[in-house]
């Protein structure tokens, strides 16, 4: 009975440490970029752990939602529930040693990148205890040491900041050494912002290792993009940087 318990549990375990193949069913549309293939592999540990995450951030999001009905949070607060997919994945494909930037909903990235529940919380209700000791709210919360450089409540003054974090990386380079990179978020309603522009410009003349990453629900707060934007295919809009569409909805 004891080899087969063991024998049970190895099995089970190689099942969970296991690779599978996953279609992509919504199609990746590449600009200056050949687009990736239409697979990607997952195991069962991992999906596991992005569900829960995705969860708790879903969770964390509705429960604020009621407590700044209830006017407990006072102030701003600006949800990201409906988007939690796009920060686990990039959670996911970077490290905490690349530079993490984003907008005022910033409630899900700050759990990605280390703070806790509570301290987000703590920080909705301006408690010492939150993230940025109860000063920043719902907009600004950080993590230093995950290298997370928190929401910027002015739309897409993050975005030349993010360009910053990149050149940093660049500057600090000792000869051939791999470079980690920043990413920066950004929406619809930002990206026509001179600086986004400007930024992507220095970005792509000084080659900086920067993603820049726009979420497009559709909507700049009630203005839809075909009312407020030329170009609605937002990764082409850098010109010659490469930029590639990817279904934010799959993690």
């Amino acid at each position: 009975p004891g080899a087969r318990g063991w024998a049970a549990a190895a099995a089970g375990q190689r099942a969970l440490s296991s690779a599978y193949t996953f279609d992509i069913p919504v199609e990746y549309k590449g600009h200056n970029i050949d687009v990736p293939e239409q697979k990607t592999e997952a195991t069962k540990e991992q999906l596991m752990q992005y569900h829960r995450n995705m969860y708790t951030m879903r969770r964390m999001e509705i429960t604020a939602d009621n407590e700044y009905k209830a006017r407990n949070i006072r102030g701003f607060c600006h949800l990201y529930d409906g988007q939690e997919a796009v920060a686990q994945g990039i959670q996911a494909a970077l490290t905490n040693d690349d530079d993490w930037i984003t907008t005022y909903r910033c409630h899900g990235a700050a759990l990605m990148r280390g703070a806790t529940v509570q301290e987000i919380f703590e920080e909705l209700f301006g408690f010492r205890g939150g993230i940025a000791a109860g000063k920043g709210g719902s907009m600004h919360m950080y993590n230093k040491e995950k290298n997370f450089y928190g929401g910027a409540a002015i739309v897409g003054a993050q975005v030349p900041i993010g360009a910053g974090l990149g050149f940093f990386h660049k500057y600090k380079r000792k000869n051939d050494e791999p470079m980690n990179v920043s990413i920066v978020m950004y929406g619809d309603g930002s990206a026509n912002q001179g600086q986004c522009w400007e930024a992507a410009n220095m970005a792509g003349l000084w080659k900086i290792p920067v993603i820049f990453c726009c979420e497009n629900n559709e909507y700049g707060m009630g203005t839809a993009v075909n009312r407020s934007s030329y170009i609605t295919e937002y990764y082409k809009q850098g010109n010659k940087i490469p930029g590639i569409f990817i279904d934010g909805m799959d993690v």
